[in-house]
């Protein structure tokens, strides 16, 4: 009976291991604030044919991330949404046209010093003024990279919320990016049927470690979500860092 739903050469058992991932991704980013989409972008990498890695990973993180919204809805903090919505648009507009020739290593070592820098330094009072800006950018990386969350995740901690608006707000931004991403590899004609199946148990994982997750969130102080919330961004950044400069150098 699962045969039948899974997409080509994907075995019972790797779609077994993939929804623990799901789970897993979403209890981390519930938990921690942040992580999960990456962690789940590289499990899939390994697993996942490239081409339909992004688009895939778009909307299971579609799915995910707006129930984590749904549940969290009256903690959002609406201000942020606006202009980051409108430069998300230009932003997934500006990558569709370019998805193809882009080098990822660059997109993966500027990302990850970005990252450093918004942890050890200052949170930017400019990510808050120009979320446009940010909107644009994140959604232009994200058609290349898949997983901006660690980008976002800066300009939400710049409005200094407290953990659950945090969480709530950096997933409804997330939530419009990963749409956008979405319907433009649809524009660009991936075929998403076959994939369907697969991608709603990804979901409906994701959703039970959404669950589980906000009960970890609960029994968190702001302080130790702080710091958990920058060492996971600290640690992802390096990883990104480090495969960026793996590739560039294998391909001297």
């Amino acid at each position: 009976m699962i045969e039948a739903l899974l997409p080509p050469d994907m075995g019972v058992g790797l779609f077994w291991g993939l929804m623990f991932a799901s789970f897993v991704a979403s209890f981390i980013t519930v938990a921690f604030g942040i992580g999960g989409g990456g962690l789940l972008l590289a499990v899939m990498a390994s697993l996942v044919p490239p081409a339909a890695l992004i688009p895939v990973h778009g909307v299971i993180q579609v799915g995910s991330n707006m129930g984590r919204m749904l549940m969290m809805l009256r903690e959002v903090h609406w201000p942020a949404a606006p202009a980051f919505l409108v430069g998300s648009v230009i932003g997934a507009a500006l990558g569709g046209m370019l998805v193809v020739t882009f080098p990822p290593a660059f997109v993966q070592i500027g990302v990850g010093c970005f990252i450093v820098w918004s942890v050890f330094g200052r949170a930017p009072e400019l990510m808050r003024r120009w979320g446009a800006l940010t909107g644009a950018i994140s959604s232009f990386l994200t058609m290349f990279f898949g997983a901006t969350g660690l980008f976002v995740a800066a300009f939400t901690k710049s409005f200094k919320l407290e953990r659950h608006a945090h969480v709530a707000t950096h997933a409804t931004l997330m939530t419009a990016q990963h749409l956008l991403k979405v319907v433009v590899f649809g524009i660009l004609g991936f075929a998403f049927g076959p994939w369907l199946p697969f991608v709603v148990a990804m979901i409906v994982a994701g959703l039970f470690g959404t669950w589980t997750g906000r009960f970890a969130l609960t029994r968190i102080t702001n302080e130790w979500f702080l710091r958990m919330l920058n060492a996971v961004l600290l640690i992802l950044a390096a990883r990104l860092i480090w495969a960026g400069i793996s590739d560039l150098v294998a391909a001297d």
